[in-house]
This record gives structure tokens, sequence and C-alpha cells, in this order.
């Protein structure tokens, strides 16, 4: 019965992910602009300090993306607190739409856009995001890849390699080629359907800082990651100077047997919704991320955080006994587990007593003995008296009646002084057992 309470307590202090196949989001400095950049008029004015963002969703291996969407009740938002940058001569509203001769010209490298995987295309030739770091294959962006801009720049523009954008894109430009090429590609919501214009900040006919829908989306056959292991497929490219912020929805095909199913994903579940096989929370929708307790070790404990904040941790969890009726009854527990109660004639095959003293039937000699501070921290005082020299076995043991710490003291005839490290054990509750040829007693207390 011991072991099966083990397994019980284990059971909630070990957190396993769930099935959900989206398994973080990534946000990359791509590029940090400079004053050369600033000097391009062709594209519009990008003021030197701008960062391009590319943000990437983390897939379960063999998971599937086939849609970015907002609908009515689930928000599509990207949004900064300073304008967001558009290419006012060649830039696109969708990654799949670029030319890849087009992204040597001035800044069009560093338009904002959305898509499901795909950057651009040249030839026979498609291109799909990669994280920098994983980019094997090289640049085609920037430096000597640039005509310079209209102060056609010696050594081209978008050249900087300032070190908080990681790898510079003039050596790694996280484009890479796959196998698979997605088709079947459709919009709602962004583009007017009439003329197709974009008047959305990923178009260049006005400026601003948001674009927020309840009607938009943007979806393909369906795309997996450049590295199919990884998985890891780029939804968005974002320019500005301003902080950056987005909630998104995604439309994933999960493998299942004996079909794979669609699942979607949201950021904030709408009033009234909850999770079911076919709608799922993800917190790592939303950016920034709310952080919390990751700890299983405390109240606060919530495994849907996607990052932590130890200040949220405020609480350890004390498990026991917290009924009243049971004689190891304990209200430093915060943490109920019915099986670590104990009742006459019922404790879980455990030493009743060890765990009730009172209730026990062995001749117990109540003494003097002294046991503070109680609830201790680090230091715990014992004072007692013998009287006779003798061996003295103390032993400290948890609710589980297992000894956590014993020592053997071998005691003169008298007044008797101790003191026990008790630092490393865990914040709860314990017994105190001294035993000799003459005596057995058991006292209770909480380690904070």
């Amino acid at each position: 019965m011991i072991k099966n309470i083990f397994i019980l307590i284990a059971c909630f202090c070990i957190y396993t992910k769930s099935s959900a196949q989206i398994e973080n989001l990534i946000v990359e400095k791509y590029y940090i602009s400079d004053s050369l950049d600033a000097s391009d008029t062709i594209g519009g004015y990008l003021e030197p300090g701008s960062v391009t963002y590319r943000i990437y969703i983390d897939l379960k291996q063999g998971s599937v993306l086939k849609k970015i969407y907002g609908d009515a009740r689930h928000l599509l938002k990207f949004e900064s607190t300073e304008n967001i940058f558009n290419n006012k001569a060649d830039g696109q509203t969708f990654g799949k739409d670029f030319s890849r001769n087009r992204l040597g010209e001035n800044t069009v490298a560093l338009d904002s856009w959305l898509t499901l995987g795909q950057t651009t295309r040249i030839a026979a030739k498609t291109y799909f995001g990669v994280s920098k770091p994983n980019d094997r294959d090289g640049s085609m962006i920037g430096g000597v890849h640039n005509d310079g801009g209209s102060a056609e720049v010696p050594g081209g523009l978008i050249s900087n390699a300032n070190p908080d954008a990681g790898i510079p894109v003039t050596v790694a430009d996280g484009m890479d080629t796959m196998n698979s090429v997605p088709g079947s590609w459709a919009d709602v919501g962004i583009l007017d359907a009439v003329s197709g214009v974009d008047s959305s900040v990923f178009g260049s006919v006005k400026t601003g800082r948001s674009f927020i829908s309840n009607n938009a989306s943007l979806q393909n056959s369906g795309v997996t990651g450049v590295n199919p292991d990884s998985n890891q497929i780029l939804i968005a490219q974002i320019t500005t100077k301003g902080e950056l912020s987005f909630s998104v929805n995604v439309e994933i095909e999960e493998q299942a047997v004996p079909f794979p199913v669609l699942v979607k994903y949201v950021a904030e579940l709408a009033p009234g919704e909850v999770n079911s096989d076919t709608l799922k929370l993800s917190p790592y929708l939303k950016y920034p991320a709310a952080c919390g307790c990751t700890d299983p070790a405390f109240l606060e404990f919530n495994p849907a955080y996607p990052c932590s904040n130890s200040d949220s941790c405020k609480t350890l969890i004390v498990y026991g006994c917290m009924d009243t009726s049971a004689c190891n009854y304990d209200p430093a527990v915060n943490f109920h587990i019915q099986d670590l109660c104990c009742y006459p004639g019922k404790c879980n095959d455990r030493d009743l007593g060890v765990v009730c003293p009172a209730l026990s039937t062995e001749r117990i000699l109540i003494s003097k003995t002294m046991v503070f501070p109680n609830p201790v921290l680090n230091l715990l005082n014992l004072k007692w008296n013998e009287q006779e020299e003798m061996n003295e076995q103390i032993e400290i043991l948890n609710v589980l009646g297992e000894i956590v710490y014993e020592k053997n003291v071998l005691c003169s005839k008298g007044s008797q002084e101790l003191k026990l490290d008790v630092s490393m054990l865990e914040a709860r509750f314990y017994f105190l057992r001294m035993i000799s040829s003459e005596k057995s007693e058991t006292i209770q207390f909480i380690k904070k």
C-alpha cells in the first residue's frame, strides 16, 4: 500500500506534456536596420534600428499546418507600438508571391508579410522559411546580393551585422528548398475582394501599427517545416521599431488512425468554449507569452503556461491528511491525499504507533523532551533528561512512515541537548522518534 501511495503522490508531482501538436512558438530577430538602409527612398523610409522579426510555429513531427485565421470568436491580431514597415515599391502581402530577383532590390527583403512556410520562388525552385541557425545553404540576401537602393550604396543594403540579430543575413538568409510544395492557396479578409488591393499593414497603400480581424485567413494544401524533425513553419515576417505583439489561430492536420484529423488551435477560448478533440487552447499562440508558475511543487502550478515566472510560485505544496477526524490530521497540509489519513485499525499498512502514537498499544513513557522551534527552518533543538547512561536512537520519519534521517547518540545521565540540521528536508509534516531500551517516544514537527 505504501508503494501505491508513492505512485499517487508522483501523479500529482509530475506533469507530462499534453498531446497538443504545437510545441513552441519562435520569434526570431532576423535583421536590425541601420543608417545605410535608411538612405533608400525607393522602398520608403526605413527607420534605423527597426527590427525584422520572423515568427515560426513549432509543430510535432508529422503535423501539417493548413491555415492561420481569425473568426467571429477568435481574433487574429498583429500589432506594434510603432508603424509596421512595408516596402512601397515591390512589397507583397504574402511571402509566396515574392520573385527571387526582387529580393535583391533596395529594402524589399525586409518587407512585412504573411505566409504558410513559403518565402519566394525562382524558376523551378521554391523557398521556405527556416531559422538562420538551421539554414545550411548560405545566403542570397543583402550585401553583394543587394543593388544598394536609391543611393546605390557600395556593397549593398541589408548588410548590418548587429550581433543582437544573431547570424548576419548575408551569411544565412533563412530560406531553403523542400521537395513538397503546397498548392491551393486561398486568402480571406486581407486583400479587397474586387480590386485585390491590400489596405492592411501588410500592404503599401497605408501605414499603420496593427492588423486586427475577426474575418481573415490564409490557407493552402498544407505545409511542414524545412526540417521535418523540428517541423518549424514560418507564418509571418514583420519589420517595426516598436514592441511587437500578436495573437493567432491555426488549423493543423494531425496524424491519426485510420485517417488524419483537422484540429483548430486558438490563442484564447471564447466564452462557453472548452477544449475538445477538434478545438484546443494553445498558450503558444499569443505573444508576448503570459508566464506563470511551471513548478509542480507549488499550488500555483499550471502546465498551460509556456514560460516560467518564479515569482508566481508562492505556495509550496504540503501533502498529507486534512481530515479532522483522522488521528494524523495536519493543519499545515494544503493538499489532501486520503490514503495518507490514519484511523484506529486502518493506516494503509503503516506503523500506527509511529503515525499516531496516542493510539499505539506499545509502552510509551512520557518524558519532558522539548523540541523547538516548531515549525523549524534549519536547526531543530532537542532537550531531555536521561535517568542513566544509554544509547538513544533518533529518527525522523515522513508521513509515509519512512525514515528520512537517523542518528545514534550516546547519552550520559542527566540533562541532554542536541541540535539536528533539518535544512535538507522538504517543507512538510514529520515525526521525530526517540528509541532506547527504556522508552519509545514520537513527537510531531513541521519543516518550513
